[in-house]
């Protein structure tokens, strides 16, 4: 019965643990009405790649506790989605119009546009699926757009600490989750004997997170120039305020 039981437990903690790990860096947020630090392509490669394993299941039946992760990362994302897109930061691309992207993918102003292309999106896997969801060579690749896509989640929060030279806005409680969650994952995988590209994408994330860890130690959390000059701003803005009223 105990391995019963730690199988179980195990199954609980893949579906629930992911998507929680993102509740007190949503809260953070909130709390200080600023999304500074935090990668929203984060939610992009997350959105994706939950949309795209969902597909994946369709043609291969791995684990159900893997499929409810992915349902319930969906919804926590656009959640946190809504709230990075209300709380941006000022010297973002679309607060200063402006985006070096094509079409500006992932930094439109408002939140409808992101959701009409995920609606976009989902579509266009559905229609391919009726094509090619037959074949398990499709359904071989699209398992690994999905792992590889997820993979690369801790890339762009890499990438924005090395800009920054600093972890400021990016909790201490997400950097465990992802390190912690991917460990766990990775063993999962192994010992439930999921498919290759499990695997082989469990492997790659978790070295980057490795990295992260390192900037952690190597940068801290100290505030970059980005954020002390919003702070100047919005005292500029008390004292004017202030001003007027006296």
């Amino acid at each position: 019965m105990a391995p019963e039981w730690l199988s179980t437990l195990a199954s609980v903690g893949m579906a629930v643990g992911p998507p929680l790990v993102y509740a007190d860096q949503a809260i953070s947020i909130v709390r200080k009405k600023d999304a500074t630090g935090f990668s929203r392509d984060v939610c992009a490669i997350l959105l994706l790649a939950n949309i795209t394993r969902c597909f994946f299941w369709l043609g291969e039946h791995f684990e159900l506790a893997l499929l409810v992760q992915s349902m319930l990362m969906i919804l926590a994302q656009l959640a946190l989605l809504y709230i990075c897109i209300l709380y941006r930061p000022r010297l973002s691309p679309e607060a200063m119009l402006g985006s070096s992207r094509p079409f500006g993918f992932w930094q439109w102003p408002t939140y409808t546009q992101h959701v009409e292309f995920l609606a976009g999106f989902i579509l266009l896997q559905a229609i391919l699926f009726l094509i090619f969801g037959r074949s398990n060579f499709y359904i071989g690749v699209l398992g690994f757009v999905a792992l590889g896509l997820e993979s690369t989640l801790p890339i762009p929060q890499l990438i924005s600490n090395y800009k920054q030279r600093s972890l400021y806005g990016f909790r201490m409680s997400t950097l465990l989750g992802w390190f912690g969650g991917d460990l766990f994952k990775t063993i999962y995988f192994f010992v439930q004997g999921s498919p290759l590209q499990f695997k082989v994408c469990a492997i790659f994330q978790l070295s980057i997170d490795c990295a992260i860890v390192a900037q952690r130690i190597l940068y801290g959390n100290t505030p970059p120039m980005s954020a002390i000059m919003n702070e100047d701003d919005d005292l500029e803005e008390a004292l004017a305020l202030a001003d007027e009223q006296h």
